[in-house]
């Protein structure tokens, strides 16, 4: 069992204090936009010595993940675990299934385009099935609504781009209307003008302010997403996406092909270990719109929400339909004494609230909010007591 100081990732959507107060230091004026606790090349956790886990991996990989692990997905951890905290929208983005960014990949190693290329749009071969779970309040868009539910969403707006917006939708109210509205909004050939989404968002916030809403988390999205980024198609393609509200303790599942954007909030995201992401607006960064189409899958479907499933009365877990990781968060109470905690593999741990210690056959450290330790796969058992809650990573 590891101590590890998480990689920080310093995205210009990130909140300047929220991941800061969660690990009880003091902000520096940059964005926090995440912070990384894995072995992903792009931002590798570090023990107490320095070592990145990368490098404590490739030391003995069959010890430090297990045989099952290694042989089922290499000499490498398979998930990453990770803080977000956006405070205003990051990118509409999609990722890709394994075979997409197995296909991307090799395609832009083909064509010599480096990894830190800020044109590069498959850093690996992984695909990246994601879940968030909510530990202050957290706003999303996630996955296409009903074409008749987006129609709604358009009703009563009168400038142009809402009229060809819902036409298309009402002559073909299938998943092949959606992607012809969604297409025609982020393509280069058909995207609207600056002034088209401005009119736009113009009539949203009218109808807002004046409490008319169908739907007052969609509008009030839109709007949020406009003050910063006022001329992006992309605020207009998120009027056809499901608005997610997540309290603390609720989370997230994000499969591959499902567009999708982060709004506000602090959580924990777990994921496969990836950086594979393709953006069709609300960012700065890359945009690939043709690679992009081709990997969203436009089937309207309600935000995939797992339900916490009680193992103990101490330990719950979100479990996502993929074999890459799992989620389980356990709370204890000095009156529980020590509790063994499912699991087995490699796992991380993190700190969530309060004060807990961590026992396994390698001894014991404590863990307090915004801590984490890296938990090898030969020792096998775990067991937390105190007064406190921590969130573990783990492999099925």
């Amino acid at each position: 069992m590891e101590r590890i100081e998480g990689a920080r990732q310093c995205y210009d959507w990130g909140s300047t204090t929220a991941i800061p107060d969660f690990l009880g230091r003091q902000g520096d004026g940059g964005p926090w936009a995440e912070l990384w606790l894995g072995a992903h090349p792009c931002g590798t956790a570090r023990l107490g010595d320095g070592t990145t886990l990368t490098t404590f991996i490739d030391s003995a990989p069959d010890l430090v993940l297990g045989e099952d692990v290694v042989r089922r997905f290499g000499p490498q951890l398979p998930f990453l675990l990770k803080v977000i905290a956006p405070a205003q929208a990051l990118s509409l983005q999609v990722h890709p299934s394994l075979s997409q960014a197995a296909e991307g990949y090799e395609a832009e190693e083909a064509a010599g385009i480096a990894l830190e290329d800020p044109r590069r749009n498959f850093r690996d071969t992984n695909h990246k099935p994601e879940m968030v779970l909510a530990l202050e309040p957290f706003e999303a868009v996630a996955g296409f609504r009903a074409p008749r539910r987006a129609a709604e969403v358009l009703a009563g707006l009168e400038s142009p781009l809402a009229r060809r917006m819902r036409r298309t939708l009402r002559l073909n109210p299938t998943r092949f209307g959606i992607r012809q509205a969604f297409t025609d909004l982020v393509s280069a050939e058909t995207r609207p003008g600056p002034h088209e989404v401005a009119a736009l968002v113009e009539e949203i916030a009218a109808r807002l302010k004046a409490g008319a809403s169908p739907s007052l988390r969609v509008d009030t999205n839109a709007v949020e997403m406009a003050r910063t980024f006022p001329a992006d198609p992309g605020v207009v393609a998120a009027l056809l996406l499901n608005p997610v509200t997540l309290n603390p303790g609720e989370a997230l599942f994000v499969p591959a092909g499902c567009v999708h954007a982060y709004i506000s909030g602090l959580g924990v995201e777990i994921m496969a270990s990836s950086d594979n992401v393709l953006r069709a607006g609300l960012t700065r960064k890359h945009v690939d719109i043709p690679r992009m189409l081709a990997c969203v899958d436009y089937v309207a479907a309600p935000p995939v929400r797992p339900a916490p499933e009680y193992l103990s009365r101490a330990t719950r877990a979100y479990y996502a339909p993929v074999d890459d990781f799992e989620l389980m968060v356990t709370t204890v109470v000095p009156e529980d004494g020590r509790i063994q905690v499912p699991g087995r593999g490699p796992r991380i741990l993190l700190g969530v609230e309060g004060r807990t210690l961590v026992t396994t056959p390698a001894g014991q450290l404590s863990l307090e909010r915004g801590q984490s330790v890296f938990v090898t796969a030969q020792e096998r058992t775990l067991a937390v007591e105190g007064a406190g809650s921590l969130v573990q990573a783990d492999v099925p």
